[in-house]
C-alpha cells in the first residue's frame, strides 16, 4: 500500500471514527432522557398516597462494584494498548457478572414476596433495572465487535476508537446505575412529596 492509499484509509478511518462517536453522543443524549423521565414519573408516583419504599436487596451494592470496576477497566484498555485485549476480557466479565447480578437481587426480591404489581415503587424498581439491563446487553454486543477487532489488531492505533467509544458508553452506563441507585435508595414517599409540592 503506498503513501497516498494510506492517507486515503487514514482520513476514512478518522471520519468513520468522528461519526460513531457523534452517533454514541446522540444515543446517550436520548437514553438520559428516557431513564430521566422514568426518574421523574417514578418520584411522582411515589408522592401518591398509596407510595411506599421498597427495601432493597444487598445485591445491589455488588452490582455497583462490578459496573464500577468493568468501567475502569475499559477505560485502562483505552490507555494501555499493550494489554487491551485483556482488559476488554475482563470489563466484559464484569458487565457479564453485573447482568447476574441484577437477576439474583430480582429473585431475593420475588422471595420477599416484593413483586412486579405489588406496589409502585417495586413495578418502577423491575421498570427501571430492566430498562438499564438491556442497555448493558447492548453495550456487551459493541463489547464483543470492539474485542474482535482488538484481537485482529496487529499494530497499534487503527481500533483505539473503538475501544474509546465502548469506554465512554461504559461510563455513561456506570452513571445512569448510580442515580438509579441512588433514587431508590434516598428519595422517600415523604421526600418525593416535598419535591412534587404534594401536601402529606
Amino acid at each position: 500500500m503506498n503513501t497516498a492509499t494510506q492517507h486515503i484509509a487514514s482520513t476514512d478511518a478518522r471520519a468513520r471514527a468522528a461519526a460513531v462517536g457523534v452517533g454514541l453522543w446522540v444515543f446517550i443524549g436520548v437514553a438520559s432522557t428516557l431513564f430521566a423521565l422514568f426518574l421523574l414519573a417514578y418520584v411522582m408516583r411515589l408522592s401518591g398516597s398509596d407510595g411506599a419504599a421498597i427495601a432493597l436487596p444487598w445485591q445491589l451494592w455488588l452490582s455497583t462494584a462490578l459496573l464500577t470496576a468493568g468501567s475502569v477497566l475499559l477505560q485502562r484498555a483505552h490507555t494501555s494498548r499493550s494489554s487491551a485485549r485483556t482488559l476488554l476480557l475482563a470489563g466484559g466479565a464484569c458487565a457479564i457478572a453485573f447482568l447476574a447480578a441484577q437477576g439474583w437481587a430480582w429473585q431475593t426480591l420475588q422471595a420477599a414476596d416484593v413483586r412486579l404489581a405489588s406496589h409502585p415503587a417495586a413495578s418502577f424498581f423491575y421498570l427501571l433495572t430492566a430498562l438499564h439491563g438491556l442497555h448493558v446487553a447492548g453495550g456487551l454486543a459493541a463489547w464483543e465487535v470492539t474485542l474482535q477487532a482488538v484481537s485482529r489488531q496487529t499494530g497499534p492505533g487503527p481500533v483505539d476508537w473503538r475501544v474509546a467509544l465502548c469506554a465512554r458508553y461504559w461510563h455513561f452506563l456506570l452513571v445512569v446505575w448510580v442515580l438509579l441507585f441512588a433514587a431508590f435508595s434516598w428519595i422517600t414517599p415523604d421526600l418525593a412529596r416535598v419535591i412534587c409540592g404534594v401536601a402529606a
